[in-house]
């Protein structure tokens, strides 16, 4: 208080909107009047519970401000504040009203972090995202817990300080202590090669790995089928070890999802592996997709630049399983609530692994006891659209599943992709896409030509097995990664007899008359 006048001091902070961030303003009104704290602007109960936690904060921290009236305005109003990282924000601005803190320290500065009664700063979710959004406004120094401070310090352009407690913030801002000693500079982390099975461990299934290493070289979606216990779930588990080394981009991209909902590990600044999500069957449609009154990632968008490895695919439920088809399509997925609409990335590979029947045994009909109709009704969970977007299709052969040769080892298999990879990067160098299963129309026209001769074997094919539009393109899109492999410009004969042969278990288990592989 000034001469009778009021004081209105700011501060700004940075809120997580599904899986972007949104800058905030705090401004602290203290006056004379009847003492109390009052916060306005559109405020969740975790954002209304911060006045006591500031309160006691402030006290802790050795600071005594006179009792007055304080209102406290977090802005934009029309948009919901939900979280605790806006604790430190409030604290700030009051400090800056009551005259506890110098003006020019805050100046240019994002200030995040929960408050604890005794004064701590504690971690908040989504740090590489509030200094992407700080930097994004022209802001040139973030404050915020140590924990979140190496994640936040990859941001380049912006200065991160890392602080434990609010004293420490009091005596930077009021010159007592150096900044510099509490800066935090990036450091580089190198991918690893993450991943449980070997494809060396898995015996026999050439064919089978094969496939996976076509669906993994081009990002495209890969289905498993074959009765129980034929390693069709060893098979997936063995991905995670051949997929391709990521840019600096896709790390830093796959980092902030990660952040956001809480997965990033402890002293790790960015993710190390792609991630690979295995989601029981049992798991709702918003659990998958996202949602909730505060739209929050679901399995999908975690799985984002990744896999999504669906076991016993014909287990879940079919709304959940439909749930998959606009963002396997869009690649992203858009939630609207009356709160505001959110979009989520959706980048993701989709592995399923299913049994013929419900038992598990079939074609062996000396062990598999289902009728007919039970296989039917079985595989007729998965809706036909579901399996037009898998790219391939791959049955798990009995007979070969016990040779005993030990085959090609992931390190070997990995390389091989990384050079299919970097033949996809040259080829969509001036695109904002990566791999050759994302490939629009007009992509396709470019770089999936055939010669007259393939062009009319594939029409024939197309009107006989009567294929949808959707699954011709990826007939092409497959073929195009097998070309690949080849080192080869143009999609020959044997690359499209190959893609198509990867369609064939399609045709067998859904296409033809009502499941003909059913009958004895």
């Amino acid at each position: 208080m000034i001469g009778g006048e009021a004081i209105v001091s700011k501060a700004y902070g940075v809120g997580i909107y599904g899986v972007e961030g949104m800058l905030v303003c705090c401004e602290t009104d203290v006056s004379n009047g009847l003492p109390g704290i009052s916060i306005i602007g559109y405020l969740s109960s975790q954002v209304r519970e911060a006045t006591e936690r500031v309160r006691s904060a402030i006290k802790n921290a050795g600071v005594c401000v006179k009792p007055k009236k304080v209102v406290i305005n977090l802005s934009p109003a029309d948009i919901k504040k939900e979280g605790s990282g806006f604790d430190l924000t409030i604290a700030v601005a009051m400090l800056l009203a009551y005259g506890a803190m110098k003006s020019t320290k805050t100046k240019e500065a994002i200030f995040v972090g929960e408050l604890s009664l005794s004064g701590e700063i504690l971690p908040v979710h989504g740090a590489l995202v509030i200094a992407e959004t700080a930097k994004k406004h022209g802001f040139t120094r973030l404050f915020l817990p140590v924990q979140n401070a190496k994640e936040a310090a990859v941001m380049e352009g912006i200065s991160c300080i890392a602080v434990s407690n609010l004293k420490e913030l009091i005596q930077i801002c009021n010159d007592q202590v150096s900044e510099d000693d509490f800066l935090v500079e990036a450091k580089e982390e190198e991918e690893v090669v993450d991943g449980e099975v070997d494809f060396s461990d898995i015996l026999g299934q050439e064919f089978a790995k094969q496939a996976t290493m076509i669906a993994v070289a081009g990002h495209h979606n890969i289905l498993y089928i074959g009765a129980a216990g034929r390693g069709k779930t060893m098979l997936a588990m063995a991905i995670p070890k051949i997929m391709p080394l990521m840019s600096k981009e896709e790390r830093l991209e796959i980092s902030k999802i990660q952040s956001i909902c809480g997965l990033l590990p402890k002293d790790c600044a960015l993710v190390k592996a792609r991630p690979f999500r295995a989601p029981h069957h049992t798991i709702s449609a918003s659990a998958l997709c996202g949602g909730g009154q505060r739209p929050r990632p679901g399995e999908i968008t975690m799985a984002s630049g990744g896999v999504l490895f669906l076991d016993e695919f014909a287990e879940f439920r079919p709304n959940v399983l439909d749930g998959l088809r606009q963002p396997l399509e869009e690649k992203c997925i858009r939630i609207t609530r009356l709160g505001g609409s959110y979009t989520f990335p959706a980048d993701f590979m989709l592995c399923g692994a299913m049994n013929p029947c419900r038992c598990g045994f079939y074609p062996d009909r000396s062990r598999c006891h289902c009728t007919p109709g039970d296989i039917a009704r079985y595989r007729g969970r998965i809706s036909r659209p579901i399996v037009d977007r898998m790219d391939i299709c791959v049955e798990i052969n009995a007979r070969e599943s016990i040779k005993m040769e030990k085959g090609e080892s992931s390190i070997s298999i990995r390389e091989k992709i990384m050079q299919v990879v970097k033949i996809q990067r040259k080829r969509f160098a001036k695109s904002t896409i990566l791999w050759n299963a994302q490939m629009d129309a007009q992509m396709m026209l470019r770089y999936c030509q055939l010669l007259p001769e393939d062009e009319q074997f594939l029409q024939e094919i197309y009107l006989k097995k009567g294929m949808s539009v959707r699954s011709l393109q990826k007939v092409k899109k497959v073929a195009r990664t097998i070309a690949d492999f080849s080192n080869s410009e143009q999609i020959l004969r044997p690359h499209l007899a190959q893609a198509l042969s990867f369609r064939v278990m399609e045709e067998k288990y859904w296409g033809g008359e009502s499941n003909a592989s059913t009958r004895d």
